[in-house]
């Protein structure tokens, strides 16, 4: 190692044998390596200061007059960053202590003083001004730290006393720190809960008490000191000292009011129909599984009616969508007023809509409620100044006999309002078994299914994403298709649940990822402009032990750079075993494999798991699309989807975009991507590579 470098000393000492005996022990430091300079005067010594730079100053404290430290002090205003050591004679030691609570670090008694004891006091006060600047930086640091963080912060004592808080805890409670320093933490911090409204005792108390951390309860408000209102959350903890004995508590807070606000709105969206507002099939599930537990307990009945519009095709086609909806609407408002408290209207998309009638008695009571029914929605509607005329047909299943589960009860239910349309609509039908649609045909496609992918009948067709800010193709979707030999092309929606039923959906799955990887090294060769090859994953895929292992050999066989995979998930399956989920994300990440929230805001959104996920993107779900431009409120919906993606740091992919209305308020919004008709429709790898190559 290299030798330190020396450290200058000034020496103030206007006795010249005093000056030479100083000087003397300084040419016999020894080990020490101290360079050293005189002054004689405390002028000659301000002068030499102002020019020069010194780590000690070596002061004779008779300078000073009988009365003050003037000395100390005129020292410090020409070099207030250096060490002081004060020589004293041993009358004026008590003056000495003095100088040192005015910053000197050390004094030594004149006629005591020998080498040794000269050196070390030096050495000791370089030690303890190195220390001092140490402590100094971390303190500058951690205030630093504190003022520019998001969260705020407050201290207190063991009385629970306001000791410190940060800038942004000062905003939020709207005092300042000299305010209410000393003071109860109760005066400046004050928190209710948003729905009792009764007082929150200090949160602190018991960390500093109990020496554990701790949590405010949920559901708190911080009121500001003009009486506006945040709703926060926290962490709390003991504050120790070196001993590890409390000396008061921490809290770190920070504002969710945002945060509330967005999950609120997407627990709505999740649970109920933009256009209507009625609760949509998922809530409807939902209530249906707690009206069967009341019959259970009870021993009554429980009835599903299944309502379609007869003829509803009709207005839509001759005034336009949005006076389709306004009635839509209408027909909402009527169903909601045939119905008790107790009961449930939703509607399911389109013209149909489903009600739940609970504590029914009799089945006779859900016949009574479908008559009802029919003659409210068969009255006139008056929409855009024209008087509308429709009637319905319902279906109606009783539990327990017509099935056991919510799901059963709707496709019975389903099945009976068929039997109605054909006995000349504006009826109403209970079900029975023998309405049951023969199974024969199903088990047709199944068994056709289970060799579609040997006789080679399944095929990927692509659809592009497009990159709104620069309008480039910034990937592709890989979406199968069925062409059966007989029934020509089987759609997705027909076959994809046969497939999740008989568990064909694994080799189906295994077979388009293989394909579609091969397709995308095949373009990524050919120099075409697609960034990134999009698939789908099931459920059942994502959760096989062997998925990484499997989707790993699969990029590998083809040669496929990871980073142009992205696959998409559904919240469902997202959510599902969240632990398993979370690692298999971060192995795909650290591969560089992206993945996507599919389908977004159509099943149960779980922000707060979500956001804790290693995603890449989110996107919104075509039905929220469509309703941009032909419902009231979509549009607000659909951006207020885009800054929930953004606030998640996440890419913002919008699906089904049909019209340039479409792509002009996505645009304008800023949403990142897009895909849907307006720009291809799902096209075969031929001519989706005709379309990249004119790009």
């Amino acid at each position: 190692m290299g030798k330190s470098p020396d450290k200058s000393v000034l020496l103030i000492e206007n006795d010249p044998e005093q000056a030479r005996i100083l000087c003397a022990m300084f040419n016999d430091q020894g080990s020490h390596a101290f360079t050293l300079t005189h002054a004689g005067s405390l002028a000659d010594a301000e002068t030499y200061l102002s020019g020069h730079s010194v780590d000690l100053v070596l002061l004779d404290l008779g300078l000073s007059n009988p009365e003050g430290l003037d000395v100390v002090r005129r020292v410090r205003a020409v070099a207030p960053r250096v060490s002081i050591v004060l020589l004293s004679s041993l009358e004026n030691e008590a003056r000495a202590i003095q100088a040192i609570q005015e910053g000197a670090q050390d004094y030594l008694i004149k006629g005591e003083i020998d080498p040794h004891k000269l050196m070390r006091a030096l050495g000791n006060a370089v030690e303890r001004k190195t220390i001092e600047e140490i402590l100094f930086g971390e303190k500058e640091r951690a205030q630093g730290t504190l003022n520019c963080i998001a969260d705020a912060v407050i201290c207190t004592d063991l009385s629970g006393n306001i000791t410190y808080f940060n800038p942004i805890a000062g905003n939020m409670m709207g005092w300042a720190l000299n305010e209410v320093v000393g003071r109860p933490l109760t005066e400046a911090f004050r928190i209710v809960d948003a729905t009792s409204r009764k007082v929150i005792l200090n949160p602190m108390a018991a960390a500093a008490s109990e020496n554990r951390p701790g949590k405010l309860p949920s559901n708190c408000v911080l009121v500001h000191r003009d009486g506006h209102e945040v709703f926060i959350e926290d962490s709390v903890a003991p504050i120790h000292d070196r001993e590890g004995k409390v000396t008061g508590a921490v809290i770190v807070f920070r504002d969710v009011s945002v945060a509330r606000a967005q999950s609120e709105l997407m627990t709505h969206l999740a649970e109920h129909d933009s256009l209507t507002g009625l609760p949509n099939r998922l809530l409807f599930c939902d209530r249906v599984g707690q009206a069967i537990s009341l019959a259970q307990r009870n021993g009554g009945l429980a009835a599903v009616l299944f309502l379609d519009l007869d003829g509803f095709k009709h207005i839509n086609d001759s005034l336009g969508h949005l006076a389709g909806d306004r009635f839509l609407k209408s027909v909402a408002k009527r169903l909601s007023s045939c119905v008790r408290a107790p009961d449930t209207v939703s509607r399911q998309g389109g013209d149909e809509f489903l009600i739940l009638l609970q504590n029914v008695h009799k089945p006779e009571d859900a016949a009574t409620s479908a008559v009802r029914v029919l003659q409210a929605v068969a009255e006139v509607h008056s929409i855009d100044n024209c008087d509308l005329y429709v009637t319905a047909s319902i279906g109606i299943c009783l539990y327990p006999d017509g099935g056991s589960d919510a799901e059963t009860l709707i496709k019975n239910a389903d099945t009976a309002m068929y039997q109605a349309k054909k006995n000349g609509r504006h009826d109403y039908k209970f079900y029975s078994k023998d309405m049951d649609i023969p199974v024969e045909e199903l088990e047709s496609l199944e068994q056709s299914l289970r060799h579609a992918l040997d006789r080679n009948e399944l095929t990927l067709h692509y659809q592009p994403k497009i990159d709104l800010k620069t309008g480039a193709i910034a990937g592709t979707e890989a979406l199968t298709r069925w062409m059966h030999p007989t029934r020509g092309t089987v759609l997705p929606g027909q076959f994809i649940p046969i497939a999740e039923k008989s568990g064909m959906m694994l080799p189906i799955g295994a077979w388009g990822l293989g394909q579609a990887c091969m397709q995308a090294r095949t373009w990524a060769d050919a120099g075409m402009p697609a960034k990134t090859m999009i698939v789908n994953v099931s459920g059942e895929q994502f959760q096989r032990g062997d998925f990484l292992e499997a989707l790993f050999a699969v990029l590998n066989s083809n040669g496929l750079d990871p980073g142009s995979l992205e696959l998409d998930l559904t919240e469902t399956v997202l959510l599902n075993h969240p632990e398993r989920t979370a690692f298999i994300l971060k192995s795909l990440r650290d591969k560089g494999v992206m993945v996507s929230v599919d389908n977004f805001g159509t099943g149960r959104s779980n922000l707060s798991s979500i956001q804790k996920l290693p995603l890449s993107a989110l996107k919104i779900d075509r039905s929220f699309v469509r309703q941009i431009t032909t419902v009231p409120g979509g549009a607000s919906t659909v951006g207020a989807l885009i800054d929930l993606g953004r606030s998640l740091n996440l890419r913002v992919i919008a699906q089904g975009v049909e019209t340039p209305e479409d792509l002009e308020f996505l645009w304008a919004h800023n949403c990142d991507e897009a895909q849907g008709n307006y720009f291809s429709r799902p096209v075969p790898p031929d001519q989706l590579t005709r379309l990249l190559q004119s790009r």
